[in-house]
């Protein structure tokens, strides 16, 4: 199965360290049954990718190596990876959240694991929660310098 999304903008320079991270995971599909997102393998469990389109309905998917990713003005926001983790560009975990799983993405980058899940919250919640981080890492990007 194949499924398309435009990709990333790859020449902007806060996408680089991201974008070198997940080339380092990137593979073309196996074969025909082999679930990709443009060109690649996929990387992220297909309920995982609905659930980062989910938190944001209003802003696009993109794709980069086979990681669905949300981006404003082609600068990534947050990024979805294996079945649990969402990687958002923040300065810090936010409070009440509970970490993802490390996903190996350089320390120090502005990146945050955070799990996609949050099973210990009442559904809603964890929604309005993860919504409420993942739309504030898209206003950063737009907000001026």
């Amino acid at each position: 199965m194949r499924r398309d999304l435009p990709p990333l903008a790859v020449d902007h320079p806060r996408n680089s360290a991201l974008l070198t991270f997940l080339r380092a995971q990137a593979a073309p599909p196996d074969g025909p049954d082999d679930l990709a997102l443009g060109e690649w393998q996929l990387h992220t469990h297909p309920d995982l990718c609905e659930r980062l389109a989910e938190l944001a309905p209003r802003a696009p998917l993109h794709a980069a190596y086979g990681v669905p990713v949300l981006a404003h003005e082609g600068i990534a926001a947050a990024v979805a990876l294996g079945t649990s983790a969402l990687v958002i560009r923040l300065p810090a975990l936010p409070p009440k959240l509970r970490a993802g799983p490390p996903v190996g993405l350089p320390a120090g980058r502005g990146w945050q694991s955070v799990d996609a899940w949050q099973g210990e919250l009442p559904s809603a919640e964890a929604d309005r929660r993860l919504s409420g981080v993942v739309r504030g890492a898209l206003a950063q990007l737009s907000a001026p310098a």
